[in-house]
């Protein structure tokens, strides 16, 4: 691992620990670390995020990005192609239901990419993304 690219760490909101629980891991595939009755550590794609119990949750403000409503409130991965593939296909034979459907936005521009959006038990948005070219990924 490069000394730029290590794992980020990010801490949200759940109302429910076993559903956030459940949900990261049957469908997403994610697994969990450490835990107590408050928090969860989630390995999300070799990340450490933290669900932590909340009475607080969501936001309904969004941006327009390329004709699509994105929730400014997100986190996600960037996957390889042949990985975003495969978790649509997984996302949609568990028929989790889409944000924002998986499309490719800024098409025949160097910043192309493949993007769904979906959301988890508790309201929280995630991305999942994958560029057409990796050395795009933070191109002006």
């Amino acid at each position: 691992m490069s000394e730029f690219l290590r794992p980020f760490h990010l801490a949200f909101p759940v109302k429910d620990l076993e559903e956030a629980k459940s949900w990261y891991c049957d469908i997403l595939g994610c697994s969990i670390g450490r835990e107590s009755r408050d928090w969860v550590d989630i390995n999300f794609y070799g990340h450490q995020i933290v669900a932590h119990l909340s009475e607080e949750i969501g936001s309904t403000h969004s941006n327009e990005v390329d004709g699509h409503n994105v929730p400014v409130r997100h986190f996600g991965i960037i996957l390889s192609q042949g990985k975003w593939k495969k978790l649509k296909n997984d996302l949609t034979s568990k028929e989790v239901d889409f944000i924002i459907k998986p499309n490719t936005r800024f098409k025949g521009s160097k910043g192309e990419q493949s993007t769904m959006f979906i959301e988890d038990p508790s309201g929280n948005t995630l991305e999942f993304k994958s560029f057409r070219n990796d050395s795009m990924v933070f191109e002006k």
